[in-house]
């Protein structure tokens, strides 16, 4: 009989653990675990204890049965399942399925997949943990009761195919509340004032008046009565120390915000490479809401520091977790060895790791020393009299870098803030001061910037709403369901004005300057302001932002075992089910409907509505009515009238090339230009009102480059076609396609060899299908 077998969630973490554990032990993969709960689900009793039902994938039959059959062959079954709430639930599934006996049946966690941890795990072995399946089976069940039964109300009232859920559909909420913010922004103009002022050895510095103005006139008559000012002394000299400190190591959040800002990853492409991190043996556990880091970890940090940088740039560090309820591993995110500076085996995974190792290190660093100093300048008018106002110069230098010598912590969504170091002359009390200009620069108020991926995440974090490991696929289901749409957005030119005293003139100029520019940040679309607008107004209570947070509270009490999960649901359920009944019976059909004007031409109503394929301009009532997609990057809510009969003028005939019309147009996939009778798409930038023919040229030319490249090969008597593909070459063959190995020459292949790689790809996917 088999001593030990070894049960966990992936391929990768099976064979990293099997090195580590030897010949004595069988590791195998699950490959994820047999999901219960399908749509019969929503009728358990759920006053009763919970008794899944099993369903398994003819795909993982095979696995399941290979699993009975090794558990009873061996004496001991380890189930090695991640150590947070899923991963409990996972191992409690597998015990159930597999039909494990409770005496020859552990469970083992850890946090990293090393020697130590996974040693240290089988000699801690414990029974599985009922109340954080309880909490997990709770999450479950109640996003499947919401998802199920909200989802079908809006099939009926607002458009087919559509899908809510308990935080998906707060989180397109968060995004369309900030649209309309930043639709209702009215913006206002201010003066700042600036100077470059000198000291009396003419050592020149900046400074800043201590108030802004609100009009144009206001900020004239301060520099005309600085023309007549009698003198400025420095008034008072504040110098003090200051400190810099390092961020924790990371969480799941900070580690999806601080990727996203550094590196450019979506939070998804976060979470993938870190999950090949961990399997591989490089990273701690990835889903954790802890900053907390074990003694070994403290100490490993301490010698690398020693190390790297000498002892003056160690200073040891424990940090407390702050946010409640904290249900996933407890310690932070950092590597496993920290001499290892490198790991990864892609660059995506190594720039990750990279990232992950700095702030791991970083954590355990001195903190970054400052002098600070503060200058008061005042200003003596003419008539003697002091001026109300006065100007304020500031200074900082790094006496020590310390932790900075490593690595910037940001942890916030602004662009990382100038590290130069701001120098200040020596300049003591009562000293005069002579000015060489003063600047009245108009400036603006600013929109409420659109969520990033980075900022949603830390949004959603602050609010409480869902966990570390629910915010990638929540991201990527609203992206994935149209709900919204990540883009750049170009910024426009906007004018402002610039009064320069210098002597005792005052020079006014005017410059232009590019604002509201923005890169891959979050846009509601149509479809998800109607939906979001629908579930509010019945079903407030599900879209409430705290209602969402109090219901993780809630799982966090189950895990702690002091509410049991199947009243939480019951209390819950019988309010929703309740408002289902009212909303699918009382109200009416969503609609999102909007009178824009009337052509000037005809005089008909032009409106922009939701129609069967997306949102639209209609011109017209039913019986001549014209239509035309509305562009991605505008809204029902807030397209023009000029807007809306611009997408009128197309299609439209930008010029001739080799004697045929370029036509550009928009159609169901976005703009194109028609030549020849090809369609060819625009880039995502280009405007269809304002693209020029040169450009339509290259576009066209372009694409058929593209399709030059694309044949590769073509063997006429026997159909067969060598192309290049989206994924490398490959060949066609009577209407299928077929791989290329690696090794093989495209444009060396033989019909023969053709043939040959036919008879071995369709035999081996025919067995395939057989084993299934």
């Amino acid at each position: 009989m088999q001593e030990n077998l070894v049960i966990v969630e992936s391929p990768a973490k099976a064979k990293t653990i099997e090195k580590i554990l030897g010949r004595d032990y069988i590791v195998k993969s699950s490959f994820g675990h047999i999901r219960d709960l399908k749509k019969k689900g929503l009728s358990i009793d759920i006053n009763n204890n919970f008794t899944p039902e099993y369903e398994i994938p003819s795909d993982k039959a095979k696995v399941v049965s290979e699993l009975k059959k090794l558990s009873k062959e061996s004496k001991i079954v380890w189930l090695a399942s991640d150590e947070d709430r899923e991963g409990e639930a996972i191992a409690w599934h597998l015990s159930t399925v597999l039909g494990l006996e409770q005496n020859k049946t552990k469970r083992i966690v850890f946090h990293e997949i090393t020697p130590k941890a996974i040693k240290d795990a089988v000699a801690n072995p414990r029974n599985i943990d009922c109340n954080l399946v309880g909490a997990q089976q709770a999450r479950r069940v109640l996003d499947r009761l919401v998802g199920f039964e909200l989802s079908p109300v809006l099939w009926k009232k607002v458009k087919p195919s559509l899908s809510a859920g308990r935080v998906q559909s707060v989180t397109v909420r968060l995004i369309v509340d900030r649209e309309r913010e930043i639709q209702n922004f009215v913006q206002s103009n201010y003066y700042k004032v600036t100077a470059l002022l000198t000291n009396e050895h003419s050592e020149p510095f900046e400074a800043e008046l201590n108030t802004k103005f609100n009009t144009k006139e206001e900020a004239v008559e301060f520099l005309k009565s600085m023309t007549n000012a009698i003198s400025m002394h420095v008034a008072k000299v504040n110098a003090s120390t200051g400190k810099r400190t390092p961020a924790p190591p990371f969480t799941t959040s900070t580690l999806q915000q601080e990727a996203s800002r550094k590196l450019g990853f979506s939070v998804s492409q976060t979470m993938s490479y870190a999950q090949k991190l961990y399997e591989s043996g490089n990273i701690t556990y990835m889903r954790t809401d802890s900053v907390n880091l074990s003694s070994f970890a403290i100490e490993a940090a301490k010698n690398e520091i020693f190390n790297l940088y000498g002892e003056q740039y160690h200073k040891s560090r424990q940090y407390t977790t702050k946010s409640k309820g904290a249900q996933e591993a407890h310690e932070a995110i950092r590597p496993t060895h920290f001499e290892n500076h490198d790991a990864g085996s892609t660059p995506q995974e190594k720039k990750l790791y990279n990232l992950i190792w700095k702030r791991a290190i970083a954590s355990q660093m001195t903190d970054a020393k400052l002098a600070k100093t503060n200058i008061d300048i005042d200003i003596t008018l003419s008539n003697g009299a002091k001026s109300p106002y006065i100007f304020v110069a500031q200074g900082e230098i790094i006496v020590f870098d310390g932790f900075l010598k490593l690595y910037k912590s940001t942890d916030n969504d602004e662009e990382d803030s100038n590290e130069e170091s701001k120098l200040l002359p020596k300049l003591i009390l009562g000293e005069t001061i002579s000015r060489r200009r003063i600047i009245a620069t108009e400036r603006f108020s600013n929109k409420p910037p659109r969520y990033s991926e980075a900022s949603l995440v830390s949004k959603l974090e602050e609010l409480g709403i869902g966990r570390p490991s629910t915010y990638a696929p929540t991201i990527s289901t609203i992206i994935a369901r149209d709900y919204i749409r990540k883009d750049n957005k170009e910024g426009t030119e906007r004018k402002y004005q610039i009064l320069t005293l210098q002597g005792s003139d005052i020079k006014e100029t005017e410059k232009t300057e590019k604002t509201g520019a923005e890169k891959k940040k979050l846009f509601p679309t149509d479809m998800g302001i109607v939906v979001t607008d629908f579930l509010m107004n019945n079903f407030p209570r599900i879209m409430d932002y705290s209602f969402t947070a109090n219901v993780e509270n809630d799982f966090d009490k189950i895990a702690e075992g002091k509410i049991e999960w199947q009243k939480m649901i019951s209390k819950f359920y019988g309010p929703f089910n309740g408002e289902i009944e009212k909303a699918s019976n009382n109200t009416g059909y969503a609609h999102n409907e909007r009178i824009i004007g009337t052509e000037p031409k005809t005089g008909k109503e032009v409106i922009a509505r939701i129609g069967r394929f997306g949102p639209m301009v209609q011109i017209g009532p039913t019986e001549d009515k014209r239509f035309a997609k509305i562009p991605s990057d505008k809204l029902i809510e807030t397209i023009t009238l000029e807007e809306a009969l611009n997408l009128f003028v197309l299609p439209r005939t930008v010029g001739v090339y080799e004697e045929k019309e370029m036509v550009v147009g928009i159609g169901r996939f976005g703009a194109y230009v028609r030549h020849d009778g090809v369609f060819t798409s625009l880039d995502k930038d280009d405007d269809p009102m304002t693209v020029t023919a040169e450009h339509l040229i290259e576009l066209i030319e372009n694409k058929r480059e593209k399709e030059r490249n694309k044949h590769i090969n073509k063997f006429e008597e026997e159909g067969i076609e060598v192309l290049n593909g989206r994924w490398g070459p490959y060949f066609t063959y009577k209407g299928s396609n077929y791989k290329i190995p690696k090794e093989k020459d495209p444009k060396s292949l033989t019909a023969s060899e053709c043939m040959e790689l036919v008879k071995v790809q369709s035999e081996g996917a025919s067995k395939k299908k057989k084993s299934r």
